[in-house]
């Protein structure tokens, strides 16, 4: 699986090549050579991009078209997925798919946040924002894996949860509080990880855990750079400026200790190699699971507990 054509600016010298390569094989002549030539090119421009990456740029690529999403973290690194619907309350999101299946053998929960790859999907799962309902079907799943003693594992792709009139009179906030109150002291391991998009309480509804995990091109933050920019000068487009000042990578997120580790992706982004990507979650969330299932569970929610009330702790030395 490669890009689609409608690749970011900067990525423009790499269609280019493959549409130059895709040409010389549809030729069906012995152009071997010259083949192999132009991709040892393209892997060079790769490289190259990957160390000249700005925070836009990685926001850029969380956000783009063909970057796999969390249904095909899933089916591509799990099996026997079973995916259960509603919250028992109000009606189904699609926007949070949660189910269980199994990681390398392991029964897991799974919660994660989709969004479409079409104009279709993306209505249908409401461009991955999700309504309170969601939150509390997640919730719901996760309480389930609980008593049947199962981990859970958390895929955070969001742009943020609904601000719709009728997500806030149905609890939007409720739900999210509740989420991170119950999630805290879940008596199963937890393991979150960003695949593209963290952003808001829209994200940290489903991102209290014992390990929290980001791929390389991923952002997460309080808000979206747009968000900030428009807050703080009333101008959208002043976004790319301020994301450097923003710290919302995963490299930075590291850094400052508000992440566990960072998820290597292939030159240029997921998108140019999704499996390779899937390889990755798969073995690197099997080998969480497996550190922290030898933990007694009583140790591990207290460490959780510990580590987020820990977070923005700060002491002023007098002078």
């Amino acid at each position: 699986m490669t890009a689609k054509s409608t690749g970011l600016e900067f990525e423009q010298s790499i269609l280019s090549l493959d549409d130059k390569i895709a040409e010389m094989r549809e030729l069906g002549l012995d152009l071997e050579p010259e083949i192999q030539k132009l991709e040892g090119k393209r892997q060079q421009i790769l490289d190259r991009l990957q160390s000249q990456l700005t925070p836009w740029n990685r926001l850029e690529i969380a956000r783009r078209q063909g970057r796999p999403y969390a249904l095909d973290y899933i089916l591509g690194g799990m099996t026997e997925f079973v995916e259960l619907h509603g919250d028992r309350a109000f009606g189904d999101d699609a926007s949070i798919v949660a189910g269980f299946a199994r990681l390398e053998g392991r029964s897991v929960c799974v919660i994660a946040q989709q969004k479409g790859k079409d104009t279709r999907e993306n209505i249908l799962r409401n461009f991955g924002m999700p309504n309170p309902e969601g939150y509390r079907k997640a919730l719901r799943v996760m309480r389930l894996a609980e008593r049947h003693h199962v981990p859970v594992v958390c895929l955070i792709d969001t742009p943020g949860a609904f601000p719709g009139i009728g997500a806030e009179e149905r609890g939007q906030a409720q739900a999210i509080a509740q989420n991170i109150l119950e999630m805290a002291r879940l008596k199963v391991p937890v393991v979150a990880v960003v695949l593209g998009e963290g952003a808001s309480g829209g994200a940290l509804g489903i991102g209290v855990a014992d390990r929290l995990l980001m791929f390389e091109n991923s952002w997460y933050c309080v808000i979206s750079p747009e968000g900030c920019a428009a807050i703080l000068w009333g101008d959208r487009l002043k976004a790319k400026d301020v994301s450097a000042q923003m710290r919302l990578t995963a490299k930075d997120l590291l850094e400052m200790g508000l992440v566990d580790g960072v998820l290597p992706e292939p030159a240029g982004g997921a998108h140019w190699n999704p499996q390779a990507a899937i390889d990755t979650f798969r073995e690197t969330v099997a080998r969480e699971l497996e550190t922290l299932s030898a933990v007694p569970m009583e140790e591990l929610r207290q460490r959780r507990i510990e580590k987020y009330l820990s977070m923005g702790v700060w002491t002023e030395e007098g002078r």
